[in-house]
């Protein structure tokens, strides 16, 4: 079946984080620490959700922040270095092949959503200040399920919310995981690889592989 939905994941797939290094060099930590605290935080987040619980990203990430900035000779104390660093998801903007690419899916009839392991406001905010929040249908985020990605039933949540199938849903990530976890849960996938990196093979293969997201949308109507 041809997906009818198209479900995007928000952080670093649509929203450009490059920046959030340079908020770790604002506060005295050195750049490369910011992939760390990062991986670090989706870490912690799938752990609980190996467990079946639910954690909020905001709240983990400020806290492996702590942890990580332990023992550094930072520029201000601690708990502002923190705050620092996490006000910076709210100053993101988008990759620049992501509004073209959103607006292709909207006119070609697309149901546009999103699945984030992060924020709805913060996903609110970044698709109003680049002007498309008014092409996405819903935007939808695990804070409002049971578990994060990739667990089956933040999957499941999305379908439910959006009154679909899974097999009525396409999936866009740029992360693996996150291939892997929806296709194990019934739905298309199109994988954004925009470094040119290899794709894993212990996870699932993507149904699509696009460099660009504004390919997506010739990809699925040329499948019609």
């Amino acid at each position: 079946m041809k997906p009818s939905i198209v479900v995007f994941d928000v952080n670093e797939t649509l929203s450009d984080m490059s920046p959030m290094g340079q908020r770790f060099v604002d506060v005295g930590a050195p750049v490369h620490v910011a992939k760390l605290w990062f991986a670090t935080l989706l870490r912690d987040g799938f752990a609980l959700t190996a467990a079946g619980d639910n954690g909020s990203c905001a709240g983990i990430g400020a806290e492996v922040l702590r942890g990580v900035f332990a023992g550094m000779e930072l520029s201000r104390d601690l708990e502002a270095a923190v705050e620092h660093v996490m006000a910076g998801f709210s100053s993101l903007g988008l990759h620049p092949d992501v509004t073209d690419g959103v607006k292709a899916l909207h006119a070609a009839g697309y149901r546009l959503a999103t699945l984030t392991n992060g924020s709805m406001q913060l996903a609110e905010k970044l698709f109003t200040d680049a002007g498309i929040r008014d092409r996405f249908e819903l935007l939808l985020s695990v804070e409002d399920a049971p578990v994060w990605k990739p667990g089956r039933q933040s999957y499941d949540y999305a379908a439910s919310v959006c009154g679909a199938r899974p097999d009525e849903m396409l999936l866009v990530a740029m992360h693996p995981w996150d291939i892997h976890g929806a296709s194990r849960a019934g739905l298309a996938t199109a994988w954004i690889n925009r470094t040119g990196g290899p794709y894993p093979d212990y996870f699932q293969a993507p149904d699509h592989t696009l460099s660009s997201l504004t390919e997506l949308a010739p990809a699925l109507t040329g499948g019609r």
